[in-house]
């Protein structure tokens, strides 16, 4: 798994690029980016499939922030991104949820 950050001088955003390698996929078809940035949504941000079998999703996100995040598995298991910039303890999952820094 890794991040990209990309920040662009035209607007105050910064571009992340979230992957997920085939491996970690576990066989899933469809896979979806969820976080505090869309209200953990299960469903607003569904990642592309590519043809390696990984997936990939590009989102613009606020700078200067911190975004909590995970992986949801068409299967309803949830991964976390190994290469997350941190984590941070879930008391609603308890679970560990990755961090993005911006």
């Amino acid at each position: 798994m890794s991040l990209k950050k990309q920040y662009l001088k035209s607007r105050p955003v910064c571009k992340v690029t979230f992957r997920l390698p085939k491996k970690a996929a576990r066989g899933s078809r469809q896979v979806f980016l969820v976080g505090d940035f869309n209200a953990w949504s299960h469903t607003a941000n569904p990642m592309q499939r590519l043809k390696s079998g990984e997936f990939k999703l590009i989102m613009e996100l606020a700078p200067k922030r911190e975004y909590q995040y995970r992986y949801l598995l068409d299967n309803g298991q949830w991964i976390n991104d190994w290469d997350a910039d941190k984590y941070i303890y879930s008391t609603f999952g308890k679970c560990d949820n990755s961090v993005v820094a911006v």
